[in-house]
């Protein structure tokens, strides 16, 4: 398979060499430069760009990098805002702004990305989802552990203000489920849960030991119209709602009474960017939960009837992915978040169920037309 071949390869070549450590870096870094916070600093660039950040996103083709990339873009300016990885991208996204090719398990390369781009943030997507780990779980610790610490030492060695995602997934079955609260135990028993955990702990770990500042958000299960589901327990809403519009009929593979945490995709961009530009001063936690809407499969396919009365749906239930389900909270706490930084969602079930709708429709149409 060439991306395993790939991943292999990187894994030698990063591997390979004595590394530094942190702290020494580090501190050479502060004694040459007070601030590399902000793009333009050592480099000037137009009066536009001059206090904006420079933001790498690693795993960017997912389903959040390429709509992170967007708002980041309109806050930052363009050719602020850097997408990278390992794949092709397609035209629109080439075209639209800076892209790069960066395997996060070659420290080296990724090392010469943050330097020679003088990046400032760094939004790390990179990872291998809940079901395609658990069906391969080499290549989630290669990917979701062994880059994690690529990305670690890199953003602590030139100050990066370093963003990366948590999950639902980080919660196991012994967890509280109704809501899971931010500091609670953590048992998951899947790859990609324990993966997350170890990011939670290792994020909150630099920033204490090295000033990293590190931020952590838990999604719940994502929803977008505009990307195809990238092999997570919870992409079964994202497959409904398409299969909705287009063959009116699906076969659900999780039980019709299991409920989880969702969210639109416009929610969690937007909590994303403002998470990043909050004040360090005003985090009190390093790792936060972010809350919307929680629903089953059941109360999804009676709200989607309300627009679509001869949908049709079947259950076929797969006993590896329910059995990460129930080990899943069905709604997050998210006092904190709230508290600390102002978050606050927008769309609930019916206002999430209008917009994709109507975006599959209208791409549905585009797309007939041409």
């Amino acid at each position: 398979m060439p991306v395993m071949q790939l991943l292999r390869g990187a894994v030698k070549h990063a591997g390979s060499g004595p590394r530094c450590s942190v702290q020494r870096v580090i501190s050479a870094a502060r004694g040459v430069s007070s601030s590399s916070r902000h793009f333009g600093r050592t480099h000037p660039q137009s009066c536009a760009d001059t206090d904006h950040p420079k933001v790498l996103i690693t795993g960017g083709l997912g389903q959040l990098g390429v709509g992170l990339a967007k708002l980041l873009r309109r806050r930052f300016g363009k050719n602020n805002v850097i997408l990278s990885d390992i794949r092709k991208p397609p035209n629109h996204v080439y075209h639209n702004g800076p892209f790069i090719f960066s395997d996060i398990l070659d420290s080296k390369n990724l090392r010469e990305i943050v330097v020679n781009n003088n990046i400032s943030w760094l939004v790390h997507y990179s990872a291998v989802l809940s079901a395609v780990g658990e069906n391969n779980v080499a290549l989630a610790k290669e990917v979701n552990i062994t880059g994690l610490h690529n990305i670690l030492d890199i953003a602590a060695e030139h100050g990066l203000r370093l963003f990366v995602p948590s999950t639902i997934g980080a919660f196991g079955p012994s967890s509280p489920r109704d809501p899971a609260p931010e500091l609670c135990v953590q048992r998951p028993r899947t790859i990609y849960g324990v993966s997350k955990v170890h990011a939670e702990l290792m994020g909150e770990y630099y920033h204490h030991r090295y000033g990293l500042d590190f931020r952590c958000l838990r999604y719940p299960g994502i929803i977008s119209a505009d990307s195809q589901p990238g092999g997570g327990t919870t992409d079964y809403a994202v497959q409904m709602f398409h299969a909705a519009v287009k063959t009116g009929c699906f076969e659900c593979n999780l039980r019709s009474d299991t409920r989880l945490p969702m969210m639109y995709i416009d929610d969690c961009l937007r909590a994303t960017l403002e998470f990043l530009e909050a004040p360090a001063e005003s985090l009190l936690s390093r790792t936060y939960n972010i809350n919307a809407t929680s629903f089953t499969p059941h109360d999804l396919v009676r709200e989607l009837q309300k627009a679509l009365p001869g949908l049709k749906i079947t259950y076929n239930v797969d006993p590896v992915l329910q059995a990460i389900a129930d080990g899943w909270p069905m709604a997050l706490e998210d006092g904190a978040a709230q508290r600390d930084w102002g978050w606050k969602h927008e769309y609930d079930l019916s206002e999430l169920v209008r917009t994709m709708l109507t975006h599959i429709s209208t791409g549905n149409q585009l797309a007939q037309a041409y």
